[in-house]
């Protein structure tokens, strides 16, 4: 791929493109205020690509190499919009105090017998009601409606399915940082899943 790119093939450039082009826009997403400037950032990134290829040397992935110019990109044009919340968040998640979980679904300390253990345990869900395409797009909608750092990670991690190594390297956090936020999305989506098949029942 690498060497058909660096021939300028066409074919494969679009390939790549249709490949990353969702997930770009979405980590784009977390630096700047809308998302016309994340398809600038995303356009930008992609021209970048070209004009870098031949420089490139393969010591990460051209995943992450590419998520790396993306990144890069992406946080001159934020800082240039004075855009500095979604960097606390990323850089340091524990900064933004947050429960994962309702307080409510634990019993409290004040309780006579088994303080801080579930006072409503999660419920198994039937698998078809989750396989069903009304219940993929009650997930879609809570990640979208996620914070900016927690949608990019989980939408890396379990959307698009990559690594927690490649995650930390695209958006360039720490696997602590990494983890927060990915704990702190997937227990918000789960919740809107739990709600949503509560209501359906």
């Amino acid at each position: 791929m690498i060497a058909a790119l660096r021939a300028r093939d066409e074919r494969v450039f679009a390939e790549l493109m249709r490949m990353y082009n969702a997930s770009l826009l979405r980590v784009a997403q977390i630096y700047v205020a809308s998302r016309s400037v994340a398809e600038d950032v995303v356009q930008e990134t992609w021209i970048g690509v070209l004009n870098g290829i031949d420089r490139f040397e393969g010591r990460s992935s051209l995943k992450t190499w590419i998520f790396r110019i993306l990144t890069n990109i992406a946080k001159t044009r934020g800082q240039r919009e004075g855009r500095t919340v979604p960097f606390s968040a990323l850089e340091r998640p524990d900064a933004v105090p947050e429960a994962a979980v309702d307080a409510d679904r634990f019993l409290q300390a004040d309780h006579e017998r088994w303080p801080g253990h579930w006072a409503s345990k999660p419920e198994p869900w039937p698998e078809e009601r989750l396989l069903a395409a009304e219940t993929r797009a009650v997930v879609e909608r809570a990640i979208e409606q996620l914070p900016p750092a927690q949608r990019a990670v989980i939408s890396l991690r379990d959307v698009e399915g990559w690594s927690s190594e490649e995650t930390r390297n695209a958006l360039g956090v720490s696997e602590t940082n990494q983890r927060v936020l990915l704990h702190r999305a997937r227990s918000k989506v789960r919740q809107a899943l739990e709600d949503y098949l509560v209501e359906a029942r």
